[in-house]
């Protein structure tokens, strides 16, 4: 299994949700966050932000199916504009259930 982890922007959140929900993958983690990237920020008139309101979407998937749920995640965010986003891909060993304990394949 895999862990893709999407830092996006916060108005495209719901519509990548969506979007992976009607693909097949209903289940997902969802979390403010902020940060920069290449950017390193924005500036507007005299005032310089550097950390950006971002939504951090997590989402595990089986390793066959992990193409397909980034392109559904890149198709969703995609704006064409610096700060769309970044998407993570790491291995998962092992799951488990909280309530039974079992560890899940």
């Amino acid at each position: 299994m895999k862990m893709i982890r999407a830092v996006i922007r916060p108005e495209k959140a719901d519509v990548i949700a969506q979007a992976l929900a009607k693909s097949g993958f209903p289940a997902l983690t969802k979390w403010d966050v902020v940060g920069r990237g290449k950017q390193k920020g924005i500036r507007v008139g005299n005032q310089t932000y550097d950390e950006l309101a971002k939504t951090m979407l997590l989402v595990v998937v089986k390793d066959e199916e992990m193409d397909r749920a980034v392109q559904v995640i890149r198709d969703s965010a995609l704006t064409g504009q610096p700060g769309d986003g970044k998407i993570f891909i790491t291995p998962v060993e092992n799951t488990y259930t909280v309530r039974t304990g079992r560890a899940e394949p």
